[in-house]
């Protein structure tokens, strides 16, 4: 998902990193508090298969190549400018034949240095489907950065201001089946194409630049070490290493990662245990509720599993405990009236919804298993390993049973387009798109094996969207 916090302040790849692939070695958020970095030599462990190359046809573009740059503009401390580039849509057929977005990237350095001859660094956002931030002033790891990189924020394909799919735009698309075949050019690979697109459009000499990953952004890190190495100087990855296994890996993710939940949710409730009975009310009142839930400021409806989905930013920043706790206190309208109707409040049901980016940010829901996927379907993953669970996060049957109710974590559900209003157009596309098998290689683990660029990780601990105690990292 998009970025939580700010990445570790800029890792030093003093060497290179090795690591024995694993499906549990992803990470798309981080939690609380980071582990140091682990610099080794890069080396990833797989089954010998045959993958075929993706070849980066930014070269092939070049005609098609308009950039547009801005003049430059200031925040405290930072000079801002920004550019945009036409991308073919689908590189592979070449930028004739195929149609054309904008990509959107922003150029940050600090106040003075913007006629110096800085390195270039790329930062790659988390998400799939979040756009890159929006600097206000020269604070955190942007400042860092600035004191010695000229510093690209690249909104990828589709996000931002990168041609935006959102509930309006993709509603210009007249079937699901001609939406779910657009959508399929969303995804690391092509995110990988755009960022040397840009690369040999503003590094001087296209000579390679830096690469700084957080999140899903350290998984198109790892894409862009397998088919595009020489456009990288080095890379630097936070809270993000993708599986690297054969055929769609979303099963073994999640079976971590529900696990890793369930320890969350043991912490907050033991932070928290006046909330496992208001939580228990709040499921009862929803599940007795006309039509299973109430309707939220949107049109959509909030049920007990909706109600669950809270979990995705309270157990997984550093404040969400806290943020969580403080929503729940404001849960219930007060009695004004003697023998009025006891009411879920506007209050609650309007910060409910914005603690959720998916009237904004569609992409997360719609693409998020597939950054799993090679040549295999994730057929809803989650929705499937969630039923293995023997009724764990059954939240109904559990406030019957006066169990602590359960919050989900970094999942997706396809029940998510019945419920959750901006996303109900696009529930046919959703389904085109889970059950789709023949997803194009992501990584090719025999160009990490032999990976000759520098490389920095820093892996979480207790990250809810990745269990790193379990991780089959074999550092040497």
């Amino acid at each position: 998902m998009g970025a939580l916090r700010a990445p570790l302040l800029l890792l030093k790849p003093l060497h290179h990193l090795r690591l024995f692939a694993s499906p549990y070695s992803h990470s798309l958020s981080p939690s609380s508090s980071p582990s140091p970095p682990l610099i080794k030599p890069l080396h990833f462990h797989s089954s010998n298969r045959s993958i075929t190359r993706i070849a980066s046809m930014a070269d092939n573009s070049a005609s098609a190549g308009k950039h547009i740059s801005s003049d430059w503009f200031s925040v405290p401390e930072l000079r801002l400018r920004d550019h945009r580039f036409t991308v073919p849509l689908h590189y592979s057929i070449g930028d004739i034949a195929s149609p054309n977005i904008t990509v959107f990237a922003r150029e940050v350095v600090t106040a003075g240095k913007e006629e110096l001859h800085l390195p270039f660094l790329l930062y790659l956002q988390g998400g799939p489907g979040f756009e890159c931030m929006r600097p206000s002033e020269s604070v955190g790891w942007i400042s860092k950065a600035c004191e010695e990189f000229r510093v690209i924020l690249m909104d990828q394909r589709g996000t931002g201001l990168s041609t935006p799919l959102t509930p309006s735009s993709m509603t210009q698309f007249k079937s699901a089946e001609e939406l779910a075949k657009y959508l399929t050019h969303f995804r690391a690979d092509n995110i990988v194409n755009d960022a040397e697109f840009i690369r040999k459009r503003l590094v001087p000499d296209s000579g390679p630049w830096t690469v700084l990953g957080q999140s899903f952004g350290g998984f198109c890190a790892t894409t862009y070490l397998s088919f595009a190495p020489q456009g990288l100087k080095q890379v630097l990855m936070t809270g993000g290493i993708p599986p690297i296994g054969s055929g769609c890996t979303a099963d073994t993710v999640y079976r971590a990662c529900f696990e890793q939940v369930k320890h969350q949710n043991e912490k907050y409730y033991k932070r928290f245990p006046q909330d496992i009975q208001i939580i228990q009310e709040v499921v009862k009142y929803l599940a007795e509720s006309e039509g299973g839930g109430v309707t939220l400021p949107s049109g959509g409806i909030l049920t007990p599993r909706g109600l669950q989905l809270l979990g995705l930013a309270g157990l997984g920043s550093s404040t969400g405990f806290e943020r969580l706790h403080y929503l729940f206190e404001r849960v219930w309208d007060p009695i004004l009236v003697p023998g009025a109707p006891k009411r879920i409040s506007y209050s609650f049901l309007n910060a409910y919804e914005r603690w959720l980016d998916f009237d904004t940010n569609p992409l997360f829901a719609i693409m998020h298993e597939t950054i799993y996927c090679q040549g295999a379907s994730s057929s809803w993953s989650a929705h499937r390993i969630k039923a293995e669970t023997d009724s764990q996060f059954d939240a109904v049957k559990a406030a019957k049973e006066g169990r602590p109710v359960l919050f989900t974590g970094e999942m997706v559900f396809p029940w998510f387009f019945d419920e959750i209003h901006a996303l109900r157009p696009f529930k046919e596309a959703a389904h085109l798109l889970a059950e789709k098998k023949d997803w194009p290689p992501l990584y090719d683990v025999a160009s990490l094996n032999n990976n000759k660029v520098p490389v920095a990780a820093a892996v979480y601990y207790e990250d809810i969207f990745g269990n790193s105690r379990n991780t089959n990292m074999g550092y040497e």
